[in-house]
């Protein structure tokens, strides 16, 4: 049955041309009396449609269920299913339900889990008493998850090569994430790690996409799923996928040092852990303050290697590598000249960006703030501290208003507003409290309602400046943004009266007239403002 819907709606805080009537929606609509819905991995895009080809696909790669196998029967099904949960703390229920599916679509290590988590899970259920749930014992027995005396260096002294780098990232800020991620290992055992730049090395480390000569099963798929995988001694690789948005200080993305450590925990010997909060844990860990290793990750590593000579593990939180990067990146603010190459940040992604009343882009990342003329001229980079005082690093959305010439930071949970004076009475507030989600994509302020918009995710928030609270029948979806696809992180409204908004290297130019986007492209090599241009060929300006 076709049945054709107008809604026209009135409200004022819409962006439309007259701001009082804005037609939400005129769309003819196909009901259908039965739709599939297939909820899967992203490791998983390209396999049957139904929820448990998917799964079986998921659980054959990651060594749940035998690969030779085409077909298998309920109960093998339900064995791999119920070791998963296991491995994952989800209820041990041996069904495909929602919270397994979800788990399965998280990102997570390429490497295998078939390499030993019974007889570890046995041990560490006999030392809490039965605390944790094994599955059923008719499973077939694994080995320990540390590697076997053939699977481990017979040295002690092991050297390491970066073969290539992510091309978003600032080298110096690579080279810091990989050399602080082979010291977590050697500060906790007999192993010693040195850096070589040219000819062999034990351990190699490399960026690539899609196939890349490791088989079919260990194929990047770009975005999500599997983030990297690694090759256990002798062998000595680890591999990254390039096609990930790689951060080393953001929320926006997946935080390369940590997943550096654990590939190369993979390369030292060491197999999927069971601990839910081991850094050798199969799924991505986020970077915190707290220390990176887990009493299991120093157990494994010195059954295989031993205890530091020195008889002292050194714990290594995250918060010392968040100082040292902030270190670099102020280091290397220092020694950017205007005019010379293009700014840092015109290598790949920025935290967030804004513009104020003059129209200078103000571009934010890490711990530091470049401020860009209308004419594209940069400036030299600033800590964020001199002119925030307080603000933390990573911001994840900025906003300046026209209407009370105050600038607006969200991160995490909380949000920030500062005057020219600093940071107002009462900042920062938490997101609940004014009803807005934690880490928002972007923000911006809008001049044609005079309000804050706030994107997350599939949604939208218009923001009443004087409280901070969405407006009535807010939130709303972002279809209402016709053209602007999900996941940008950054906007400005722009005084040739256009809305940019940004993702990676791509933007797209929103006309609030016709409320749709009509242009898109390369930011860093078509818009002067945004303060790349400084090398790049000026010819396709479209200001």
């Amino acid at each position: 049955m076709r049945t054709c819907v107008v809604v026209v709606g009135k409200m004022n805080i819409l962006p439309e041309k007259t701001l009082r009537t804005f037609v939400l929606q005129l769309s003819c609509v196909l009901l259908t009396l039965k739709a599939t819905v297939t909820v899967g991995s992203p490791v998983l895009l390209n396999l049957p449609s139904t929820p448990e080809t998917s799964a079986e696909t998921f659980l054959e790669k990651y060594g749940y269920l035998e690969e030779e196998s085409h077909q298998h029967n309920d109960t093998e099904v339900n064995t791999a299913l119920r070791e998963f949960q296991w491995l994952t703390h989800l209820p041990v229920t041996g069904r495909l339900d929602s919270d397994t599916r979800h788990q399965m679509a998280e990102p997570r290590c390429g490497v295998r889990d078939d390499r030993g988590q019974q007889a570890w899970a046995q041990k560490v259920n006999g030392i809490f008493h039965g605390g944790l749930t094994k599955p059923n014992s008719g499973q077939r027995l694994r080995r320990k998850r540390h590697s076997q005396l053939g699977e481990r260096w017979h040295k002690r002294h092991l050297t390491y090569q970066v073969v290539n780098w992510p091309g978003h990232l600032p080298r110096g800020q690579v080279a810091l994430a990989v050399r602080t991620a082979f010291q977590l290992w050697s500060n906790v055992s007999a192993l010693a790690f040195r850096e070589v730049t040219q000819g062999s090395a034990d351990i190699r480390l490399a960026f690539y996409e899609g196939d890349h000569n490791d088989g079919m099963g260990n194929a990047f798929d770009g975005p999500g799923g599997a983030l990297a995988h690694a090759f256990f001694p002798c062998r000595g690789e680890a591999h990254f996928d390039m096609a990930e948005r790689w951060t080393l200080n953001g929320y926006k993305g997946h935080n390369l040092f940590m997943v550096i450590a654990h590939e190369v925990g993979h390369t030292l010997g060491l197999e999927h852990s069971p601990v839910r909060h081991a850094l050798m844990s199969p799924y991505y860990k986020k970077l915190g303050k707290a220390t990176v290793l887990s009493w299991d990750d120093i157990t494994a590593v010195q059954q295989l290697y031993g205890k530091p000579e020195s008889g002292q593990v050194i714990q290594l939180p995250g918060q010392v590598f968040s100082s040292a990067l902030r270190d670099w990146e102020l280091s290397e603010g220092g020694t950017w000249k205007p005019d010379s190459t293009p700014p840092p940040y015109c290598r790949g992604f920025f935290d967030a960006l804004t513009m104020d009343q003059d129209g200078t882009s103000l571009v934010f990342r890490g711990g530091l703030f470049w401020t860009v003329s209308p004419a594209g001229k940069t400036s030299s980079p600033l800590p964020l501290q001199n002119r925030w005082p307080g603000l933390p690093l990573a911001i994840e959305a900025a906003a300046y208003s026209q209407m009370d010439n105050k600038f607006y930071f969200f991160k995490g949970r909380r949000v920030w507003r500062y005057s020219s004076s600093g940071v107002d009475p009462g900042f920062p507030l938490r997101s609940s409290e004014l009803g807005l989600p934690g880490h928002p994509d972007q923000a911006f302020y809008y001049p044609r309602l005079g309000h804050l918009v706030v994107f997350k995710g599939q949604l939208y928030f218009v923001l009443n400046l004087g409280t901070l609270r969405p407006e009535p029948y807010y939130p709303r979806s972002l279809d209402d943004w016709r053209g602007v696809p999900r996941g940008t992180n950054g906007a400005v409204s722009h005084p040739d009266g256009q809305v940019y908004f940004f993702k990676e290297r791509h933007y797209w130019r929103f006309d609030p007239e016709k409320v749709q986007v009509t242009g898109e492209g390369m930011w860093d090599t078509e818009l002067e403002w945004a303060g790349c241009l400084g090398t790049h060929h000026r010819g396709n300006n479209i200001l």
